[in-house]
Order: structure tokens, then C-alpha cells, then sequence
């Protein structure tokens, strides 16, 4: 599979090699990282990425993705879906960028990507949750037209559903 492409930034499907890189935190001599990548949630992803890989095969397309600037080739964080579709055709996803890169729009733009082409998949709806107070998160779901469907002390909950094949990932539902 290739790259998710978009105006800024490539979306690049993690494989088993690039994982444990990540991991390790000392990439090859091709992978370009911003400073501050890999950060935890880079890890956190390279890690279920791999658990995933070894207990029911190579996860792609719904695995994990590297967000590099289309500019320099730098990573500067990921994207991912915590799984295949489940019986209803949902996924849960998951997404965070490197500090330096916050603010510019970045993690709407790759999230809209990964909504876009998790529709083409034939994904039904897709699931994500954010900490109460992490306002730039909740922005960044609510901007790619996911809906708040629910909160509890810790997080709140949304969710993008497509009710027919006409309706886009960046339509609101």
C-alpha cells in the first residue's frame, strides 16, 4: 500500500522494520525525523502495531501511519486505527503530532485524510476520544466533522458515521 497523500503532508503506512525503529528511537539512514519524533504516542502505536503484527498478521490498511511533511520528508508524528473494522464496519482511531507541530492545522488535515480513506475501505463510522481538557484535540475532530457523542469524568467521545455512500468524510453527520 502507498502513501496517503495531501497539500502538506504524506501518510505513510508503517511496516514491522519502521516500528522497531521507532522503538529503538534510531532511524535508518532513509527515515527523516523532525526533532522531537518519536514521541511516547508514536511508541504506544509502534508497540500495539507490532503486537498486532505478531498475533494476527500486518494490520494495513488499518494499521498505523507516519505523518511526514511533504516539505522535507520529516516525521512529525502518526495516525493510526486501533484495529480492523468490527462487525458493524467501525474503527477507533487515534492521533498525535510531535510539538513543534502543533497549531498548524497538520493533525485535521492528516485525520481528514485517514476519515477519507476509511470510507473508501467501506467503514461505516469511526470512533476517537480525547481527555476533557485537551481543547486542541477536540478541535481538531469537530473541524474533520466528528461529533461529541458522549463524556464521562475523563474523556469525551466522538464519533463520524456515514449514513450513505453520497456523503463525504469531511460532511458532518
Amino acid at each position: 500500500m502507498g502513501d496517503l497523500v495531501t497539500a502538506r503532508l504524506l501518510i505513510h503506512p508503517l511496516n514491522a522494520a519502521e516500528a522497531e525503529r521507532v522503538l529503538t528511537g534510531i532511524p535508518d539512514d532513509a527515515a527523516r525525523w523532525a526533532p522531537g519524533y518519536p514521541a511516547e504516542g508514536d511508541a504506544s502505536a509502534a508497540r500495539r502495531f507490532l503486537r498486532t503484527c505478531a498475533s494476527t498478521g500486518d494490520p494495513q490498511p488499518f494499521g498505523t501511519y507516519v505523518i511526514r511533511r511533504r516539505e522535507d520528508g520529516r516525521a512529525i508524528g502518526g495516525v493510526d486505527f486501533h484495529g480492523r473494522p468490527d462487525e458493524n464496519g467501525s474503527v477507533t482511531i487515534g492521533y498525535g503530532l510531535i510539538s513543534s507541530a502543533h497549531g498548524k492545522g497538520y493533525a485535521s488535515e492528516a485525520l481528514r485524510a485517514l476519515l477519507t480513506f476509511a470510507r473508501a475501505q467501506g467503514v461505516s463510522s469511526v470512533h476517537g476520544d480525547t481527555g476533557r481538557e485537551n481543547f486542541a484535540s477536540q478541535h481538531v475532530m469537530t473541524a474533520v466533522g466528528m461529533r461529541l457523542v458522549a463524556e464521562d469524568d475523563r474523556l469525551r467521545y466522538y464519533r463520524k458515521t456515514w449514513d450513505d455512500a453520497t456523503e463525504t468524510a469531511g460532511s458532518h453527520s
